[in-house]
């Protein structure tokens, strides 16, 4: 797969999985609503500051994102790291119409929170190959890139 393959089933993934390690040790996965990219190399979620996976974070932001294509057996890791944001200029990007149903605080809800995830590395296969992205990789394709939804833009929805 290209960079631009690749790119292309992230947008149109809409979900993505994220794996961490809890506070007991134990692995665990999310499934998240994540369609805000800054190329391959970061990530947006928002997400709920009291949930579990975000305390978990909090503490070890080691963490894993995988985006997957299931009709056309594509798929993509990328492990990195997640921080979790506060800052409104996160939040203000994220938020939509009809989110305070989730956060009745609005943009300044206490619980609402912003998960970005930075990859360090990946590892991408599809039904013709395999193969890894490196630090590298990532950087050299991101350059230049701002946040954008890319799903909003996917003309395979």
């Amino acid at each position: 797969m290209t960079k631009d393959e690749i790119m292309t089933l992230v947008d149109r993934s809409l979900f993505a999985v994220i794996g961490y390690t809890d506070e007991q040790g134990r692995q665990n996965v999310r499934k998240v609503f994540c369609v805000w990219h800054k190329g391959l190399g970061r990530h947006l979620i928002s997400t709920n500051t009291s949930s579990a996976h975000v305390q978990s974070l909090m503490k070890n932001g080691n963490a894993c994102l995988y985006f997957s294509d299931d009709e056309a057996f594509e798929g993509l890791c990328l492990f990195g790291r997640a921080d979790v944001r506060f800052e409104r200029e996160y939040k203000e990007l994220l938020w939509n119409e009809g989110d305070e149903k989730y956060y009745p605080g609005g943009i300044d809800d206490k619980d609402y929170c912003i998960l970005e995830f930075t990859a360090e590395s990946g590892r991408f296969y599809r039904y013709d190959g395999k193969g890894d992205l490196t630090a590298s990789d990532i950087a050299g394709y991101d350059s230049g890139r701002e946040y954008r939804n890319g799903y909003a833009g996917c003309e395979n929805k």
